[in-house]
């Protein structure tokens, strides 16, 4: 009985045994079939191929470096004290931008109170001129430097223009660091950018980024006449900035800073920045002038788009449409006329109303450019003398310029159907009033003056004339559109 139970127990562990067996080489069976097609191996002995940065000349990190040991030195720190119990800002500084998306970086102010603001500034020359922007120094009884190194200055300034937001100013030092120019036509969307500022409290700050667009227009600038055609970028700038530097990557200068696209007034994504092409041009306007002298075309424009190509039948659809030509402008004289779309300015292309102005911004008034146009599908070159903001072909006297900024008013010849509309020989038209004498005296747009203290006026540029160096009540005569007379009294 023993026996036979022995040998009924070997053969259930025998076949318990086989039974297993046989399941682990099903298992390894199934496996092997179901098993994926290839797999993935590491191989200490291969060299791994790492992802290639742009050369930047070197490192990119020794880049940034060397950049910013450039830059920082030349970027200051500016703080415009305003003394007067009036905000001189109100409608030509914060307060133009206050509600905007695109807001600058000064601080907000209360009126009727000694006030203060502070920004940034970019030395640019040895002697100590430093180009900042508008609304930093705009009204300001004092404007302080503080170097990089902490050493203080109160500043002169030299001169400012509104339409680029950009102002000149100088300290009396010599031997000082500064930025040389680089070639903000030449930069690529994509390529690495430095934004150095010198804000309030913080010493120098650099932050980098790329550039996002070029010739962007975002609508900021209260004036008239304004040019905007920004350098868009990801780096990071906020408030006290304004007026810093955008270098590259070999510490050139190529750009100011200028705004931030913010609903909040703190950076949110971009920045934006006046290229050096145009900070060149004013710069040295307002050294050799003291102030800008800008060329005009004297024309009405609007990009072309698929639906504009379509409303008026345009055989392009990129360029700048002509919506409305000037009488006795440069454009006019030249040949140009509505309906053209404008390609080319220098054998350059321009795709958007703000390349144009920006590239007529930079041209004085008196220079030539060619204008490539297409004109019912026929490409035509006309060459084009650009002329000042009176429609005259001489440069601007700084005194002239003080003066439409005192009086709040620009000044075009009439048109001979306007004289005649009137019955005279001779006239200058306001052509567009702001804040100023003229306004606050109920001059309204469209008047034609046509007698400055019963002398009378032969056109714009002798308006000027005449009421340069005015001291006291002046009257001034003229006539609207629709053939009525005026007059008003203007106080200087």
């Amino acid at each position: 009985m023993n026996n036979t139970n022995n040998i009924i127990a070997k053969r259930v562990y025998i076949a318990a045994f086989l039974f297993g067996f046989l399941g682990a080489g099903t298992a390894l069976g199934m496996f092997w079939l179901l098993r994926p097609e290839k797999t993935a191996t590491v191989s200490t002995s291969t060299p791994v191929n790492y992802v290639k940065l742009p050369n930047f000349g070197g490192d990119g990190a020794e880049s940034f470096v060397a950049a910013s040991e450039i830059a920082t030195p030349a970027v200051v720190h500016i703080k415009s004290v305003v003394k007067t119990t009036e905000s001189p800002r109100r409608g030509g500084g914060y307060y133009e931008f206050f509600g905007h998306p695109f807001r600058e970086f000064f601080g907000d102010v209360e009126p009727f109170m000694p006030r203060g603001g502070s920004g940034s500034g970019v030395i640019i020359t040895s002697e100590g001129y430093i180009v900042t922007n508008h609304h930093v120094v705009n009204g300001a009884d004092e404007i302080e430097v503080t170097l990089n190194d902490n050493r203080n200055y109160k500043a002169e300034l030299v001169g400012s223009d509104p339409s680029t937001d950009l102002a000149l100013i100088r300290i009396k030092e010599k031997n000082l660091p500064y930025l040389t120019y680089g070639n903000s036509d030449d930069i690529r969307v994509g390529e690495w950018v430095l934004a150095v500022g010198n804000p309030f409290n913080l010493n120098s700050t650099v932050t980098a980024g790329i550039v996002s667009a070029k010739g962007r227009n975002i609508d900021i600038l209260n004036d008239r006449y304004r040019i905007e055609s920004f350098i868009q970028t990801d780096a990071a700038v906020n408030p006290g900035n304004s007026g810093g530097a955008l270098v590259n990557l070999k510490g050139e200068l190529i750009g100011i800073n200028t705004a931030i696209a913010s609903q909040t007034g703190s950076f949110a994504g971009y920045s934006f920045a006046v290229p050096v092409s145009i900070v060149r041009k004013i710069v040295d306007d307002l050294k050799e002038y003291g102030t800008v002298q800008r060329g005009f075309l004297g024309v009405s424009i609007r990009d072309v788009n698929a639906a504009l190509a379509a409303e008026e039948n345009l055989s392009v659809k990129r360029g700048v449409y002509v919506a409305e030509v000037n009488e006795n402008s440069a454009a006019k004289e030249a040949g140009i006329k509505k309906g053209d779309v404008i390609v080319k300015v220098n054998e350059e292309n321009v795709y958007t109303s703000s390349e144009l102005q920006a590239k007529i911004g930079v041209k004085r008034p008196g220079e030539t450019v060619k204008l490539t146009v297409i004109r019912k599908g026929e490409e035509m070159v006309f060459s084009v003398t650009l002329k000042n903001k009176t429609g005259e072909i001489g440069l601007v006297k700084r005194e002239d310029d003080r003066l439409m900024a005192e009086l709040g008013a620009t000044f075009v010849n009439p048109t001979q159907e306007e004289l005649d509309n009137i019955k005279a020989r001779s006239g200058a038209k306001v052509e567009s009033l702001t804040h100023g004498k003229l306004r606050a005296a109920g001059v309204r747009e469209g008047f034609i003056i046509t007698k400055v203290d019963k002398e009378t006026v032969r056109s714009a540029e002798d308006l000027t004339r005449k009421l340069s160096g005015r001291s006291g009540a002046v009257l001034i005569e003229g006539y609207y559109s629709d053939g009525s007379q005026d007059a008003f009294a203007v106080i200087f």
